[in-house]
């Protein structure tokens, strides 16, 4: 059902037994951050902190499940919306196409047209309170992580509209608090925001912003989805809540916002001014992204609704909340995406370890050679797909989403000298990996089950059948000792993790590849992961998370004798080879936090004690700052 307000969702997921209130007092800053990151990763509740220090209520994890994250959307599950979209579709487009079944269809369209946003001239909720000499002390705005440059606002839908068309957009932009009327705003290079911006730009106007906070929770996941860049936030909000959104005239600008809106900040971003230094900020990538120079955001008027909640979230070190919108971002758009580009596609999947950017699966029915190939190079540049930086593409019986089973099927169907599809293209601007900013190597993998055309290796069969798989990944870690360097196999697949000190010896990758190719190590053949020598070997998704952020395909990918494919995942700032930019540090909570909380966790209400994941996370830290020191001997 839709919402009106975060009031009316609490008051569901409380109903839902999906909520726990928290009524001591917890400090915005870094405390709510190191209780939320225990609940997140332990699977837990949506978390309401009453007593922050203002009198808003500030509302965390509230996408943090599979059911909550369907309540969000206002559907039963994350699936509904996709089936409606190929029924739609289907209805739309069958029949002999003469006039009866074009009429036929037209009930259809005068539905989905209910959904489209509309206009109200009276005031709305959201400006039941209308604050013009704006204090953003007033919120309970978070600081994250130790070495944040600040408090950030962290789910705001900033609203912004094009000079010249007219067209409106809602981002997702974080905005570092600078004073109490002025924010940084962090809209990267490939959004629409910052396209807007430009346009402003050479209009030598003010452009007009104003940021929403809460409301109906389907706005917030609008805000976040990979639409068009023409297409309006509030139809896919209508869409998915089916009703359409009521939006209201600012205050003190001309943008239209929904009036259900728990808080407003209404403003502008003077393109002539100076940009602001920005950052850094322990990001959704599990490492700092580093400051840089961003826009000002001028705060000229705050409204909000009588009993406003404040809505926020954190991100880290995978899994966070985020990985919620990431599963409906799935399940949402693979009907979009297999009817207009890629009907051979039967899945896809964005595992957590790749938040969002570093790695895809797709599962396509196959009936011709090369179609893993052409699904590859279509995907690399379709939409924010273009971000991508590993894609894998299969076929056959696979559930992509049990890890092991995927793993031996992509090994087993893949020949590294012939099905792997090396390019470059745009990155997401938080990639530290690569050596230029934004752009990069990438990396397909077909391990599509191969056709007799596509001339298949010895080593490998074409039935599309793999070993029995197991859930999970049933690691059996043995580690052994080998010229300083520890190793880890992962019992019944061919993967060795390799664990390599390079901060204490530049060379360690040098001498890892020279002890591979010297020594018969069990499962020698295959994929062989070299990560730093402080990761978990035996944590598999830590493994997954570190090689996938700390790579660039194109510059640390080889193929050793024998059918071995080498990927380094270590950090490259102690290599012997300089790396051109600043690594950042992963994120973490500070002793002096994870302290308190723990001595007061009784008091919160919080169930059973839940240890911090930053006493194991903190064990990849190198400097105490946000930036990796460099090394060089």
């Amino acid at each position: 059902m839709p919402y009106s307000g975060l009031s009316d969702f609490i008051y569901d997921l409380e109903k839902h037994s999906e909520l726990l209130r928290i009524k001591t007092f917890v400090d915005p800053v870094l405390e709510i951050t190191e209780i939320t990151d225990r609940v997140t990763k332990a699977g837990g509740k949506a978390l309401l902190f009453e007593n922050n220090g203002t009198k808003f209520p500030l509302l965390i994890n509230a996408f943090g499940s599979l059911k909550r994250m369907s309540m969000a959307i206002s559907r039963k599950s994350l699936e509904e919306p996709g089936s409606d979209i190929v029924s739609l579709f289907d209805h739309l487009t069958t029949g002999s196409g003469n006039i009866f079944n074009k009429l036929s269809s037209m009930p259809e369209l005068i539905r989905i047209s209910g959904f489209l946003p509309s206009r109200i001239r009276r005031k709305g909720e959201c400006q039941q309170v209308i604050i013009k000499d704006p204090d953003l002390s007033i919120l309970p705005i978070l600081k994250c992580w130790p070495h944040d440059g600040g408090r950030f606002v962290t789910l705001p839908m900033v609203h912004t509209i094009h000079p010249v068309t007219g067209r409106t957009n809602v981002g997702m932009y974080r905005m570092q608090v600078l004073d109490n009327k002025t924010t940084a705003m962090h809209w990267q290079r490939h959004k629409t925001g910052a396209n807007h911006f430009e346009e402003w730009k050479k209009s030598g106007m003010r452009m007009p912003v104003t940021v929403t906070l809460g409301g109906d929770p389907v706005y917030t996941y609008a805000a976040t989805a990979p639409l068009p860049e023409n297409i309006d936030e509030y139809i896919l909000a209508g869409f998915l809540r089916k009703k359409k959104v009521k939006l209201v005239r600012c205050i003190t600008n001309n943008l239209y916002v929904p009036c259900d809106a728990d808080i407003v900040l209404e403003g502008f971003v003077d393109p002539s001014e100076e940009m602001v230094w920005e950052g850094p900020f322990g990001d959704h990538t599990g490492f700092y992204s580093l400051a840089d120079w961003y826009p000002k955001f001028h705060i000229t008027c705050i409204t909000h609704v009588g009993k406003a909640v404040y809505p926020a979230t954190i991100v880290g070190i995978p899994p966070m909340e985020d990985a919620w919108l990431t599963k409906a971002t799935e399940k949402i758009f693979f009907a979009p995406l297999k009817l207009a580009l890629q009907p051979e596609i039967e899945d896809f999947h964005m595992p957590d370890a790749g938040t969002a950017h570093n790695l895809a699966v797709v599962k396509i029915h196959k009936s011709y050679p090369g179609q893993g190939m052409k699904v590859i190079n279509s995907l690399f540049g379709a939409g924010q797909m273009m971000f991508t930086k590993y894609l894998a593409v299969v076929s056959g019986e696979v559930d992509i989403r049990n890890y092991r089973e995927l793993i031996l099927h992509i090994l087993k169907n893949t020949d590294f000298q012939s099905d792997l599809f090396f390019s470059s293209g745009p990155l997401d601007v938080l990639d530290h990996s690569s050596d230029n900013f934004s752009y990069g190597g990438k990396l397909g993998i077909d391990g599509t089950v191969k056709m007799a055309e596509e001339s298949p290796s010895q080593n490998r069969k074409s039935d599309g059948k793999v070993l029995p798989p197991e859930r999970g990944m049933d690691i059996e870690v043995k580690t052994l000792s080998d010229a300083g360097i520890k190793f880890s196999h992962v019992s019944g697949i061919p993967v060795i993790v390799a664990g390599v000190d390079q901060a204490s010896d530049p060379d360690s990758i040098v001498n890892l590849k020279k002890c591979l190719a010297e020594a018969e190590h069990e499962n020698a053949q295959g994929l062989i992961l070299a990560v730093d020598y402080n990761v978990l070997l035996e944590d598999i998704t830590m493994v997954a998370w570190q090689v996938l952020a700390n790579t660039d395909p194109g510059r640390d990918i080889v193929l050793l004798t024998g059918e071995k494919l080498f990927i380094d995942g270590t950090l490259k700032v102690f290599s012997r080879f300089l790396f051109p930019r600043k690594w950042p540090n992963v994120v973490y909570s500070s002793a002096e936090t994870i302290n308190k909380i723990d001595a007061e966790w009784d008091s919160l209400g919080l169930g059973p004690f839940i240890p911090s994941p930053s006493l194991k996370n903190s064990r990849l830290n190198y400097s105490d700052s946000d930036e990796v020191t460099r090394k060089r001997s």
